[in-house]
């Protein structure tokens, strides 16, 4: 399985934002995307998941397992919004993504364990910290398995013992096969990841 952009080109509001990327990422490999506010990281992120459309170039995912249907439905995406609903539990919004990713190797009492929320499953989202927030959106990764993790800042409002939990995470997920493309402005603390640059807008 490998995933791979050829010619790459992203726009947001009609303003070209990065063109002729190439790169390939396989099993077991993490890439991290960096580059200043605006040029383009959370669009490229946008464009693999399948949320909008390339300028230019082409993705695909070679090789895939049959159970997935190309990139989009191997992909996860784990962006700015934590994509969960306020008034409803921490274990409703994870068994609704479950229900409409698919059941993976971790239920969702075993996801929220690994992400220090075990005992509070049956709270509304809404009353949730910020830092809790995005540990219950990393649980959604876990409960559907996935093998192609997009993840948008993903340290954004942990603490530091978050943050090495969720390096751990990660990196279990990348010793597994899977494959991790990340958009960050900080080091996510993996081993060989590479670095894919984007310039300023101009």
């Amino acid at each position: 399985m490998r995933l791979i952009a050829e010619n790459l080109g992203g726009e947001r509001g009609g303003e070209r934002l990065f063109s002729g990327l190439d790169f390939t990422v396989s099993p077991g490999e993490a890439l991290l995307v960096t580059g200043p506010n605006g040029a383009g990281k959370s669009t490229l992120l946008r464009i693999i998941a399948g949320l909008l459309l390339q300028a230019d170039g082409t993705l695909r995912l070679e090789g895939a397992p049959d159970a997935y249907e190309g990139l989009v439905a191997a992909s996860h995406y784990l962006g700015h919004l934590n994509a969960m609903k306020p008034v409803l539990s921490i274990n409703e919004n994870l068994r609704f993504w479950q229900e409409f990713n698919g059941t993976g190797q971790h239920s969702i009492e075993e996801a929220l364990e690994f992400v220090s929320l075990g005992d509070i499953g049956h709270l509304p989202f809404g009353y949730l910290s910020t830092g809790q927030k995005r540990r219950a959106s990393i649980a959604r990764l876990l409960i559907s398995d996935r093998p192609v993790w997009l993840l948008d800042e993903p340290t954004a409002g942990l603490d530091k013992a978050s943050e090495l939990q969720f390096a751990r995470l990660m990196q279990s997920h990348l010793n597994e096969g899977g494959i991790i493309i990340a958009a960050t402005h900080l080091p996510l603390g993996l081993d060989g990841a590479r670095e894919l640059s984007l310039g300023a807008v101009v």
